[in-house]
């Protein structure tokens, strides 16, 4: 940790500024956004949701360039892109333009910083792939627990159009010349695409990019992405993949309709992100080491199971005390998912394609959150209650673990050997 300090810094910067394109931070304004614009939450969650869909899309085609391109120059084109789309946010005239911010901060926000970050952990530290995605993951605690508090604090102080423009500013100001410093200390070969290696440059454990050694789990032989495609496995697993942001996203969209309905503080919810944060930095250091040495497939089938047990509190209890049991339950969920998913894709697929199957996974992750937002919205006009909407969701996540499980216990033809107990293929 030491050694590698800068750039796992990077890393844990840009998991951390990707928390102002994720849901639970822009729709701290959702109330004065409604009132500015004269939207129902039905319609804002539609142009979220469109926002959100056009992202997914989008980073099909625009994750393949931590492949393709100078590491440099793409965290400075994903923290440039994310500071436009905060400073549009913080000027919109219209719903329109608003939408237009929205995709910014969800394509460079939630779907690029995190993908970029992630990308490159996995594939430059071999063996200890998935402790240092714990480490960088990190980056999501700090975001969801510092953020909230000061956010709800500066709202009313100052607005909500002048927040945004503080982020626009800093990301700009503060955090782009932040991460080229850190950079500029890097080793030459980890700047550059692994497109143009034979293989991804050592690391520091001294595996080959995405290797394995005698202790923990190999990557997989280098699949293409049209291959991952034609793989039934990947398709079962994408519901497990995709639960986290889906369900969670539905959440804290309508925090605010919650907090109205249960009675809750604004100030009580900004609280609970505490707990939220607070369970994610051990879990996650616990489920880095744990894939480091059994592997990430064999943790990936439960990992849901946390985050369904608070929906289910959240659904049962209407006492304030859930909310904060919900966050530090589902935060436990929500640090595994990054380290978890990323790592299964270097066992079962390799590195050389990384940030292309990555970018798959992503925008089907993204086309996701798309659809809970607007979809909640529209039921909760309707007159739903909250209620059965997050029992709901606690059996979809029982469900997705499920078709995990049996997807890496599939067999079928055009798939390679199963893993064997230690996390290593059956041969070579």
């Amino acid at each position: 940790m030491l050694q590698e300090r800068r750039f796992l810094a990077v890393g844990f910067l840009l998991t951390l500024v990707s928390s102002f394109g994720q849901t639970f931070f822009i729709s701290l304004s959702s109330d004065r956004v409604l009132a500015a614009f004269d939207l129902t939450n039905g319609r804002l969650g539609l142009i979220y949701s469109l926002a959100t869909l056009t992202s997914g899309l989008l980073i099909l085609q625009v994750g393949r360039i931590v492949d393709a391109f100078d590491l440099r120059w793409v965290v400075a084109g994903v923290l440039a892109g994310l500071g436009l789309a905060a400073g549009l946010v913080a000027v919109a005239p219209a719903a329109a333009v608003l939408g237009l911010g929205f995709l910014g901060l969800r394509l460079c926000g939630q779907g690029l910083c995190g993908h970029v970050a992630m990308t490159v952990m996995a594939r430059t530290y071999g063996s200890r792939r998935g402790l240092a995605m714990s480490l960088a993951a990190t980056g999501h605690a700090t975001g969801e627990a510092m953020l909230p508090i000061a956010t709800v604090w500066l709202l009313e102080q100052v607005g909500w159009r002048l927040t945004w423009a503080l982020v626009a500013g800093g990301l700009v100001a503060l955090v782009l010349p932040l991460a080229t410093w850190l950079l500029r200390a890097a080793p030459a070969e980890r700047m550059r695409p692994p497109a143009t290696m034979d293989r991804p440059a050592a690391s520091p454990e001294g595996g080959a990019g995405g290797s394995g050694d005698a202790t923990g789990p190999a990557a997989g032989p280098d699949w293409t992405r049209r291959q991952v495609l034609r793989d039934r496995r990947f398709l079962l697993l994408l519901p497990a993949v995709l639960a986290p942001g889906t369900l969670i996203t539905g959440v804290f969209f309508h925090q605010v309709h919650l907090a109205e309905v249960r009675g809750w503080s604004m100030t009580l919810m900004a609280l609970s992100f505490v707990a939220f944060s607070g369970t994610q930095v051990p879990a996650g250091l616990l489920a880095g080491q744990l894939i480091d040495r059994i592997g990430a497939v064999r943790v990936l089938p439960a990992y849901l199971l946390p985050m369904a047990a608070g929906l289910t509190v959240l659904a049962s209890i209407e006492h304030s005390a859930a909310a904060f049991i919900f966050m530090g339950l589902t935060g436990m969920t929500a640090a595994v998912a990054g380290p978890v998913t990323g790592a299964t894709w270097v066992e079962l697929y390799g590195v050389r394609h990384l940030g292309a199957i990555r970018s798959l996974a992503m925008s089907a992750s993204v086309l996701g959150t798309a659809a809970t937002p607007v979809a909640a919205g529209w039921l909760l006009d309707a007159g739903v209650r909250p209620s059965p909407m997050l029992a709901a969701a606690a059996i979809a996540a029982v469900i997705a673990g499920g078709l995990a499980w049996a997807a890496l216990r599939w067999r079928g033809p055009g798939t390679p050997p199963p893993l064997d107990a230690g996390g290593l293929r059956g041969d070579a």
